[in-house]
């Protein structure tokens, strides 16, 4: 009785060796209080180590409210919207939080595959409406040698 590998078709072994790059979380923060960033890296290195590029973060831990306020905690998530685009563009694969992160965002479509890990269901994005906006030009920056005050 012998256990043959797999038969792992030519766009199956190409799309493993291109899917070298991941979307995950990085945990900081103290104990008991974590903050993740939400990290580009090389799926073989070590959590800690760093990243390619760092496009948000993720606050788990919801912000305390008044006792009079019966509405939801809120959890604190902050990115960028076009450099997650971008690396998910480049075929980087997000792990199963991440994306579960990312269809509540409405970066990713409802039926990206899930989990059995992430039991919640992502019914309509929470995110309604993301504006363009432009950078204002800086201004000059000052040299050096200038003795303008």
């Amino acid at each position: 009785m012998s256990m043959s590998k797999p038969v792992m078709s030519l766009a199956e072994k190409t799309a493993h060796k291109r899917n070298l790059i991941r979307i995950r979380l990085a945990r900081f923060g103290r104990k008991h209080q974590p903050i993740y960033n939400i990290v580009v890296m090389k799926a073989k290195k070590a959590q800690q180590k760093v990243p390619i590029e760092v496009i948000g973060t993720y606050n788990s831990v919801p912000t305390p409210q008044p006792s009079f306020d019966k509405s939801m905690p809120v959890k604190d998530i902050s990115l960028d919207f076009h450099r997650a685009k971008y690396w998910l563009g480049r075929g980087a694969e997000p792990t199963d939080r991440v994306a579960w992160l990312f269809k509540k965002a409405g970066i990713l479509p409802s039926f990206w595959p899930s989990s059995q890990n992430i039991t919640q269901e992502i019914l309509s994005p929470v995110v309604e409406d993301i504006r363009e906006t432009q950078e204002l030009p800086v201004e000059n920056i000052r040299r050096r040698n200038d003795k303008k005050y």
